[in-house]
């Protein structure tokens, strides 16, 4: 291998995927992107293998090389034409869930397909039940938007206007769709144009030479890494609440990890059946899930690429919650579901990585979703709003307050965006105290934002989790707090849950609530698990805690011994 060479080559294509992701984020028009950057950004060889990838979504990284090889399944190779752009988000065929469009374009050089540029963005309104895409009530996946298969949205540089008519025409809100369905094309046109410049300047030989090193160079670091693992079977179960449509019942997920040497098998038998609301994940989310996981133990330094994916097998049998079969729903399987996999997995590993590993986190996405027509603008709105949580304790640190789930490494949108772009009046956004678990190392802070509407109307949908089932702690680590969504209405003085006062079956997933002006929405975030035995807890950090507002006095006393002078 010509490390000099790999070394510069890499460097230059996650380079080049982190400028597509700041043209997209620069061009689109929703804050699901130019705020919260809900979108992924990469570069795959002509078999659909990821060589190159930003640091931007992990649920969409995980994904990229499956959505890319289903794709060439359906259109293949010989029937792609320089300047073609090919869409498509279809679930059940790779994808992830409705709401995230793949659009990927080949690289042609001296007339030769060398690769593709990959982007792979979540588009706030898809049409379904529910404006912004989340139907919380959801029993089929045609409740949840247009699915679109493989399709040319471009022919060889020209709009297909026929496909953009059908997309345009299902949707609430088409002119903030048309533009950020043109900014996902400006994204991949700009990877294909910088590769096409690296292929110029090494040579078409050289270039592959050195990306097929690299697919190997990040396979054997990831088995170097797995083989410092010990051997051996780790299992561990975590639950997702209700699924919106029946009423408090609870869905397993298990897994067995089996450690063998440099590789590794996500075994999720033992998983419960696919739900009938939407909270079941697709393959495509199963097998991101186990690379996510994989990725948070290991060396950060190793090239993310479909190299470093080779040692991992996902074993995730049919018609379960972890790989749902057509027509169920699936929408909450990306946002809620996949981060408790996640959880899962690393608290299997938990027995054999200590180190490496946090409590649970928050583990949801918040996936508040909202639309209607302003009565300033008379203009149809439409808003995928995500939150963020507090992150578990681990053995050398406090977890971290109000960051995005495992899965999203994205940014809530800020209060004055907010206000601007939507009939909301934010009336507070602040940190939980005692959200965070008691633990040697605290679990981080969950958050509450409360918001007033100042519109005649908003219909209001939302996929969350955590309001029953706390985040669990490791080592003698306390839960973290629960999450809520209360509502108060206009001229009342006490705050209700969804089903006390809609009567949805889920204070945590439902669709269409209609919120009036002068009605209140909180929205309260969960709070990460703690690690190890509060009591070993610093006596200092506790101080700190107490000055901070992190811990009230109480809590001190009750977990940490904590006396007043």
């Amino acid at each position: 291998m010509d490390f000099v060479t790999m070394n510069i080559l890499d460097s230059a294509m996650v380079s080049i995927c982190r400028e597509m992701g700041i043209t997209l984020m620069k061009t689109s028009y929703s804050t699901i992107f130019n705020e919260a950057l809900d979108f992924t950004c990469g570069l795959a060889d002509m078999n659909g293998d990821m060589i190159a990838v930003a640091d931007y979504c992990p649920a969409q990284i995980g994904g990229m090389p499956l959505l890319v090889q289903s794709c060439l399944k359906e259109i293949p190779i010989s029937e792609i034409d320089e300047g073609d752009i090919i869409l498509h988000n279809d679930p059940y065929r790779g994808g992830l869930h409705t709401p995230e469009h793949t659009f990927f374009k080949p690289i042609f050089v001296e007339g030769e397909i060398m690769g593709f540029a990959v982007a792979i963005g979540h588009i706030a309104e898809v049409g379904g039940m529910a404006p912004g895409g989340f139907c919380g009530e959801a029993t089929e996946i045609f409740h949840e938007g247009v699915r679109i298969p493989p399709v040319k949205i471009i022919k060889q540089g020209k709009d297909n206007v026929e496909v953009w008519k059908l997309l345009l025409a299902n949707v609430r809100t088409p002119r903030v769709n048309y533009g950020d369905l043109k900014a996902l094309i400006a994204a991949v046109d700009l990877g294909e144009k910088q590769m096409q410049g690296i292929f110029t300047k090494y040579g078409k030989a050289k270039v592959k030479k050195t990306v097929s090193d690299l697919l190997l160079y990040s396979e054997k670091r990831m088995r170097a890494e797995l083989e410092a693992i010990p051997d051996g079977i780790y299992s561990f179960e975590d639950y997702v609440e209700s699924d919106g449509v029946e009423s408090d019942k609870h869905h397993r997920i298990y897994v067995d990890i089996h450690k063998n040497g440099g590789s590794i098998v996500m075994d999720y038998h033992g998983t419960s059946p696919q739900a009938a609301g939407p909270i079941n994940a697709t393959l495509g989310v199963a097998t991101s899930a186990a690379y996510n996981a994989v990725l948070h133990m290991t060396d950060p330094t190793i090239p993310r690429n479909s190299g470093c994916f080779r040692p991992i097998e996902v074993m995730a049998p049919p018609t379960s919650l972890v790989n749902v079969d057509y027509p169920a729903p699936e929408v909450g399987g990306n946002t809620e579901t996949h981060p408790r996999i996640v959880g899962t997995i690393l608290g299997a590993m938990s027995k054999a990585l200590p180190d490496r590993v946090m409590a649970s986190e928050g583990g949801t996405h918040c996936n508040f979703v909202f639309g209607g027509v302003d009565a300033a603008t008379n203009e149809y709105f439409a808003c995928y709003d995500l939150e963020a949580v507090g992150w578990g304790g681990r053995s050398f640190a406090d977890g971290n307050s109000a960051v995005d789930s495992i899965n999203g490494n994205c940014r809530i949108t800020p209060v004055e965006v907010y206000e601007t772009r939507f009939p909301w009046l934010i009336e507070s956004l602040a940190l939980d105290t005692d959200s965070g678990g008691a633990g040697r190392h605290r679990g981080g802070l969950g958050y509450t934002k409360q918001m007033l509407c100042v519109n005649d109307e908003i219909i209001c949908s939302q996929m969350t989790d955590r309001h029953l089932l706390a985040p669990w702690g490791l080592d003698g680590g306390h839960e973290g707090g629960c999450g809520a969504t209360m509502v108060m209405k206009d001229g009342k003085d006490e705050w209700e849950t969804m089903r006390e006062a809609y009567g949805k079956a889920s204070t945590s997933r439902f669709n269409n609530v209609s919120i009036r002006r002068g009605d209140r929405v909180q929205l309260r975030m969960p709070g990460g698990g703690g690690y190890g035995d509060p009591a070993e807890r610093d006596s200092d950090a506790v101080l700190r805690d107490l000055k901070d507002g992190y811990i009230s006095k109480e809590a001190a006393k009750k977990y940490y011994g904590y006396k007043e002078a």
